[in-house]
């Protein structure tokens, strides 16, 4: 998948917390890496769950996010090799909290990161096939900011009843950035997370979803699931914490809908 250009951009976003965003970028990383797809997720996200969730303890965080955004390092500077072989990380600390202020005067403030990864594509065009970067679920300058980088959106809607609410607020911010900061963003998929078969509300918001949305939705749901849940406190992606629960085979179906359409766009 990768080519001259550099790597394939996505960024995991959605202004609601608590919809498996960190949960995606992570799995969805390590299962592409699985399948030979070799992918840097980038953690823009000052609770540094991403880092966590992929084994990167707090202490090993030489260089991250914030260092890069500053223009104290670059992308390749901050690299951090994972336990998953084929899957790396840029980490994020709380340091990347006080961004938002300090860059508020610089020049080109939105694209910042968007600099950095193609200097990065420049210099090491074949290294990674994707690049992931989980947001923080606001719409802040670090959102902007990946949001600009980036060559389309990877969306986790959770199956709850507010869903559609947040929802049609992320579409209108894909599309004031499209219209201002980057016309060249497309929304790669919306994926469901958080699925309960016991309850039939989730039936009811996966089908308004589709009847909405129609296929920009990805037939492959994420199941809720305890091992999911579980992974992240020791420090491994679902997919290396329990390969054959159902969270972790949704995943992996996830990655091969997400190729098939990668595959798709390019022949076209």
């Amino acid at each position: 998948m990768s080519n001259a250009k550099g790597p394939r951009i996505l960024v995991v976003a959605n202004q609601k917390g608590g919809v498996g965003k960190t949960t995606t970028a992570i799995n969805l990383g390590t299962a592409l890496a699985a399948v030979g797809e070799p992918t840097l997720v980038v953690d823009i996200d000052p609770q540094g769950n991403a880092s966590t969730g992929l084994g990167i303890p707090r202490p090993e965080r030489k260089v991250t996010t914030y260092d890069v955004l500053m223009g104290e390092a670059k992308i390749a500077d901050a690299v951090t090799p994972t336990k998953i072989p084929g899957l790396a990380l840029v980490p994020s600390t709380v340091d990347l909290s006080g961004a938002e202020l300090e860059l508020i005067d610089r020049p080109r403030r939105n694209a910042i990161l968007k600099d950095a990864l193609a200097k990065f594509a420049e210099e090491e065009p074949n290294r990674f096939s994707y690049v992931l970067i989980d947001c923080p679920p606001s719409l802040t300058l670090l959102t902007v900011n990946a949001m600009v980088a980036a060559d389309a959106v990877v969306v986790p809607l959770q199956c709850e009843f507010f869903a559609l609410e947040g929802l049609s607020q992320l579409l209108k911010t894909i599309e004031l950035v499209r219209a201002n900061l980057n016309p060249a963003l497309e929304i790669q998929g919306v994926v469901l997370t958080m699925f309960d078969r016991r309850n039939r509300l989730s039936d009811q918001v996966a089908a308004d979803v589709r009847a909405n949305l129609g296929d920009v939705v990805y037939k492959t749901i994420i199941p809720r699931n305890v091992r999911i849940s579980e992974a992240p406190s020791h420090g491994l992606p679902a997919l290396v914490y329990d390969l054959r629960c159902p969270g972790s085979q949704a995943y992996i179906k996830l990655a091969g809908e997400l190729i098939q359409r990668e595959r798709g766009r390019i022949a076209a």
